[in-house]
């Protein structure tokens, strides 16, 4: 597998699956392109949603940096809020890769637990993006996140691996306007949020 490892699936559905990053807020950003592998398949999904919360549910953090200089100091002073807290991702599974090909559609089994989660390269980025079926699963989810950030997102993160990225954005655009239909106040949304980069 190539691309940084990013954290290591600890709950998992056929349509998307939950990673824990190794070091706290490091999770990749919203919208980005992460895979993880389950022999013989490569799964690839879009992140959604990143959360940092206490390794113990019944547990919330407290607040300590009232007589802090700056928020640093509130970990070196206490070093053990590091093995407290935990950041985890949320990812929407949108498609799969079975020997050279790139499916843009569910795979047929779900990622396994402990599996590790990548980052994709540049490359990789681009090459899955050639084809834009994986936007009908964004369009059609019902993740609990705003739909339209999430599309613009995910829109601006890939846009950054095609060297013409105006041409991509605007091909993109024609295709969110087919599956978006009459919804035109969303569709505008998306294109308001792509096209001020």
């Amino acid at each position: 597998m190539t691309g940084n490892r990013v954290g290591e699936v600890i709950e998992a559905s056929t349509a998307g699956f939950t990673a824990q990053c190794y070091e706290l807020y490091q999770s990749p950003p919203l919208g980005s392109l992460v895979k993880t592998a389950d022999q013989p398949m490569e799964l690839y999904g879009v992140v959604y949603n990143a959360t940092t919360a206490s390794i113990d549910p019944g547990r919330r953090p407290i607040a300590r940096g009232g007589e802090a200089q700056s928020e640093d100091e509130i970990y070196r002073q206490s070093p053990q809020l590091l093995q407290l807290l935990r950041s985890e991702f949320s990812v929407l599974v949108v498609g799969h890769r079975q020997d050279v090909n790139i499916y843009h559609y569910l795979p047929p089994k779900p990622a396994r637990v402990h599996s590790f989660v990548y980052s994709c390269p540049p490359d990789e980025v681009k090459e899955f993006s050639q084809s834009l079926g994986f936007l009908n699963m964004l369009v059609n989810t019902g993740l609990p996140v705003p739909r339209d950030e999430l599309i613009a997102a995910c829109l601006r993160q890939i846009s950054h691996t095609h060297e013409d990225r105006h041409q991509f954005l605007v091909t993109a655009g024609k295709k969110l306007a087919t599956l978006l239909g009459n919804q035109f106040n969303q569709l505008n949304a998306i294109l308001e949020r792509i096209s001020d980069q």
